[in-house]
Order: structure tokens, then sequence, then C-alpha cells
């Protein structure tokens, strides 16, 4: 246990700008009273004292204003940046090396007694605000955007963003030199990405339009026209090819 709360110290130093002190990080971190209170509650959960360590997770929800369920499995060095309205629901899967920010649901989407919660896998970020729901899993190196709701599994070392959540690219690494990428407005716009695709396929269109009419009929003429077309056949086609990948809920 002493070994758990060395390296949550630790984490409080490698992931949060604003640390100052051992002391400070030990009396005003609400992140790390919850992890404790939780590594506690989850140790009488495995014991099936299960009213003990609910009791014990209200106490910890009441003085931190963070919800972790007891039930939840839960890694080493896990770091909770502010925390604030965090829920971690029962069945809920984390890794080692995560990191959450405040406002952030790891939810269940069913009644049935059966895994119905996330499973984070080792290293990901998840942002202020995201809710991730249901029985999906996100890989290794992930980073989820701020306020994105994310229903589908998430493949690894991908950056999702949006409602719902949808994949980005060339978003940078989660963490470089040691620590964790807080460029988080550097994200790029899918949706924008899309219309900027549809839009140069409305501009394919018109421009195909124009030339389904030269001014002369000459061979040549013709000839050039019928390259055009080709060459403008296959622009919209790849065009169309990635709106429909981004209509699926994939990345663009």
């Amino acid at each position: 246990m002493l070994d758990f709360i060395r390296e949550d110290i630790a984490c409080a130093f490698k992931r949060d700008p604003a640390t100052r002190s051992l002391w400070e990080v030990i009396t005003c971190y609400p992140g790390l009273h919850a992890v404790w209170f939780y590594r506690l509650s989850h140790w009488f959960w495995q014991r099936h004292w299960f009213w003990l360590g609910r009791w014990l997770s209200h106490w910890g929800r009441w003085l931190t204003g963070i919800e972790i369920h007891p039930g939840a499995c839960i890694g080493r060095r896990f770091f909770i940046d502010h925390g604030m309205g965090v829920v971690i629901g029962e069945t809920t899967e984390i890794g080692d090396n995560v990191t959450l920010y405040h406002g952030v649901t790891l939810g269940g989407t069913t009644w049935q007694q059966k895994k119905r919660h996330p499973t984070l896998e080792d290293g990901v970020i998840v942002g202020a605000g995201a809710k991730v729901l249901g029985a999906i899993t996100i890989g290794e190196g992930s980073r989820i955007g701020a306020n994105s709701v994310v229903l589908k599994d998430v493949v690894k070392h991908a950056t999702v963003i949006g409602i719902p959540a949808r994949m980005v690219r060339d978003t940078g690494p989660v963490v470089h030199d040691g620590k964790i990428n807080l460029n988080h407005h550097q994200m790029p716009d899918p949706v924008s990405e899309v219309l900027r695709h549809m839009l140069q396929m409305m501009d394919d269109i018109n421009e195909r339009i124009d030339r389904l009419h030269p001014p002369e009929k000459d061979t040549r003429t013709i000839k050039n026209c019928e390259e055009n077309l080709r060459q403008l056949h296959e622009d919209l086609a790849r065009e169309h090819k990635k709106v429909e990948s981004f209509l699926d809920g994939n990345g663009i």
C-alpha cells in the first residue's frame, strides 16, 4: 500500500505543472485522496465486505467530489487532475499510467449484470468533461479530447474528439520527454475537415458541368474533355470515400 501511495504522489509532480511541495500534494490534491479511498474500499470489496467498501467509497465521494465504485479495477500510477465530478463505474478497468481530468464519466449502458463499463488500457489520457460509455476499449496510449462522447472502441495511440467522438490524426505524441502533451488547443476539427471535402466535391461537380459543353467540337477539344472528365471522376470518387468514412464514424 505504501508503494502505491509513493507512486501516486510522484504522479502529481510528473503530470501537474502546478505542484510546489510534497506537503501541498499530500494535503491539497483531491484526486489523490479519492484514489486512496478507492484503494482501501477496493480491498474490502475484494474480500466480499461489500457494504463497507461502498460506505468508504461514499465518504470519499463526499469529501472529494469524485465517485469511484469499489468494484472498479484500477492499475498503478493512476492520476486524477482536479477531479471534481469524475465518475467511475463498477465494471470499469483501468490500466497503468492513466490520467483523467475533471468531469470525466466512465459509465455503463445496460441494466444487465455483466461487463458494462469501459476498459482504459495503459497510458490513456481523458480530457475534461469527456464521457466514455459502455463496455468499449480505449487502446493503449490514446487520448480523448475534452467534452467528447466516446461510444465505440478506440485503437491504440489514437486521438478522438467530438460528439460522438471520431478519430483524428497528426495530433502529436501523448507523452513527450516523459511529460503529458498539454497542447489540447491544437487538435484538428473533423467536422470542418469533412465540410472541406464536400466543398471540394461541389467544385469538382461545377467544373465537370462547365466542361460538358466545349466551345468547339474538334477532335482535340473532345479528347481533352474526356481526359478532364476522367480525372474529375477519380477526384470525386476519392472525396466520396472520405466523406463516407467520416459518416461511418471513422477519422477524416
